[in-house]
């Protein structure tokens, strides 16, 4: 066997080298420092003495995150649509389907616990709820499901409850999609630009009809027949997203109430209904 000081000079290592990399981050920021991991790694709190507690925390933990950069993106898509500069807004209309893709799956690792092991923890949950989420509500929000009996969930959090406000006073991410044809010469009834933003969107004619000459002529309207297949991409990844938490949910707790009070599975089929851009999918059986 060959030892350390038999082995040719180039292939000595130091004992403070590997492979060139820094190793001595006392005065400099290293990874860990960047991403905030001394705070992210030490956010899990289990109440409960069940291993699988864990699971749930941090399953949830990470959809948080995830639904943060969604609002983060989709605040820009908005932005980028009031002021009609619309591939920027294609680039993060698709990231946000491919993270709504990426929720999905991590329904998966969720479903790993069984009745039992949930039971086991429920216990220790209180009243905490997934529909208690701001930030979720936001998303809701800005993709036009406004809902202003939720904000009292938020009484409690102003800052949270003013985010919220907001976002339920503002035109949403459709909302500024029509308002965009509307100037680009698409007859749009004038009351369907001057609505209650507060009140979740109800289907209307000329909306459609627009929507219909769009897809008419694609060639000639190319830019908005993006749009409004990246809405339509975006709006089946969350219906999908959904559906999974559905199905996640039956799995692990049946048809129990819900720890916030909700009727729990039968609440969550009937979010299935909700259409965020009803013209959108009403349209194809006219094609």
């Amino acid at each position: 066997m060959t030892t350390e000081s038999q082995k040719p000079e180039g292939e000595k290592q130091c004992p403070m080298a590997w492979h060139g990399a820094k190793l001595d981050f006392s005065k400099d920021m290293s990874y860990g420092d960047y991403l905030g991991l001394d705070q992210i790694l030490s956010a899990q709190h289990p109440r409960s003495p069940n291993h699988n507690e864990m699971l749930f925390i941090i399953q949830h933990q990470t959809s948080e995150l995830w639904i943060k950069l969604m609002l983060h993106e989709l605040h820009g898509v908005r932005h980028h649509i009031h002021i009609g500069d619309l591939p920027p807004a294609f680039k993060m209309l698709s990231r946000v389907a491919r993270i709504m893709d990426q929720l999905v799956h991590a329904w998966d690792v969720l479903a790993t616990m069984t009745p039992s092991e949930y039971t086991a923890i429920r216990p220790y949950l209180g009243n905490s709820s997934g529909f208690q989420s701001h930030q979720y509500r936001e998303l809701e929000y800005l993709l036009g499901n406004k809902n202003s009996t939720m904000l009292k969930v938020h009484e409690s959090k102003p800052e949270a409850h003013a985010s919220l406000d907001a976002a339920l006073h503002a035109p949403s991410i459709y909302d500024e999609s029509i308002m965009l044809l509307a100037r680009n010469g698409f007859d749009i009834d004038p009351q369907r630009l001057q609505l209650d933003w507060t009140q979740t969107v109800q289907s209307n004619d000329s909306v459609k009809q627009a929507w219909l000459k769009v897809y008419g002529a694609p060639e000639k309207h190319w830019v908005f027949y993006e749009l409004a297949e990246k809405l339509v991409d975006m709006e089946t990844a969350f219906r999908i997203w959904r559906f999974r938490h559905v199905t996640t949910v039956e799995r692990i707790i049946g048809f129990k109430t819900g720890t916030g009070g909700t009727a729990g599975v039968s609440y969550l089929r009937k979010m299935l209904d909700v259409v965020l851009f009803p013209e959108l999918f009403s349209l194809r059986t006219e094609l």
